[in-house]
């Protein structure tokens, strides 16, 4: 058996392909022992991955795009979530909401995990033709803390993880106006990324764990949530189990979960969201940062 590290920036239920995969031996049947870490804070990724400790980082493309040409090459070769696992949590109904009423309104969204959500919810705002200036950002901080505040009053709307979400609306602390993973569209949300440029010994493990990966995906969205409720309580054991169901179906039934295989125009439109961000100083082309050979083996999606 051949080990393949990963060094994940979190442990959430939109990376679930990977731990079906591992629990369903699917890694092992593609002669892998596959081992996590989440280290914190959550930029030590890229030290485990540089130092060698790690094979391949699982997170945000955002930190490959802004690297390149500027730092180290960074190389997405999979992705596992295909959708923002985030959503609005308003004060109003989800039938009172309205994109247009979000100027001058503010808006509370954790920034202590990277850049991905501000990136994200700019995005959203500026394809629902408002200008992200006209909307106030409280940023910088903890997402429990900020639902916390959240709940005591302050600001209008609150972007957190869908699941989180979820608990929240069923505490009474707020109503989800909008589940991203329904209505947010696609992005290479999460991502698999290795440090340079892969000669053929290492491409020929990734081609492997993304074939496993795959398996993982086809195995989950081929079954209810309901009838592996007992390993989703003990992956995730501080969420509420039927919470937990709820979600994946969610998942399963709106394109969390596709194939590893990097789609082309959803990262186009992620790209813009960076772009505008400042991350980068333009889009970047797919081929110029994807490697497209890990996943060319795999099944059209």
């Amino acid at each position: 058996m051949q080990k393949f590290h990963v060094s994940a920036t979190g442990h959430s239920v939109n990376y679930l392909p990977e731990y079906v995969a591992n629990w369903q031996g699917f890694f092992a049947d593609q002669g892998l022992t596959v081992s996590v870490t989440v280290p914190k804070p959550w930029d030590l990724v890229l030290d485990e991955l540089g130092s060698g400790q790690a094979d391949a980082v699982l997170g945000g493309i955002w930190v490959p795009s802004m690297h390149l040409g500027r730092s180290v090459r960074y190389t997405p070769f999979a992705q596992v979530a295909a959708r923002a696992p985030l959503a609005i949590v308003g004060r109003e109904t989800a039938d009172d909401f309205e994109w247009a009423k979000l100027p001058g309104k503010v808006i509370s969204m954790k920034g202590s995990n990277g850049a991905s959500v501000g990136l994200f919810i700019k995005l959203l705002l500026r394809e629902n033709g408002i200008d992200p200036a006209s909307v106030g950002f409280v940023q910088d901080l903890d997402g429990l803390m900020l639902s916390r505040l959240f709940v005591g009053g302050m600001g209008d709307y609150l972007v957190i993880d869908y699941p989180s979400a979820l608990a929240l609306e069923a505490s009474g602390g707020g109503h989800v106006v909008a589940p991203l993973p329904i209505t947010g569209g696609n992005v290479p949300w999460s991502v698999y990324y290795s440090e340079g440029e892969s000669d053929a010994g290492r491409l020929d493990v990734q081609k492997r764990f993304v074939l496993a990966l795959e398996h993982g995906m086809n195995w989950i969205l081929e079954r209810e949530a309901e009838h592996y409720r007992d390993f989703l309580a003990a992956t995730f054991p501080h969420a509420d189990p039927d919470l937990l169901v709820g979600v994946v179906d969610t998942y399963r039934a709106n394109g969390m979960w596709t194939t590893p295989r990097i789609d082309e125009t959803a990262y186009d439109r992620w790209q813009r969201g960076i772009a505008d961000g400042h991350l980068i100083e333009a889009p970047i082309g797919y081929r110029d940062i994807i490697d497209p050979r890990p996943t060319s083996t795999l099944a059209p999606a």
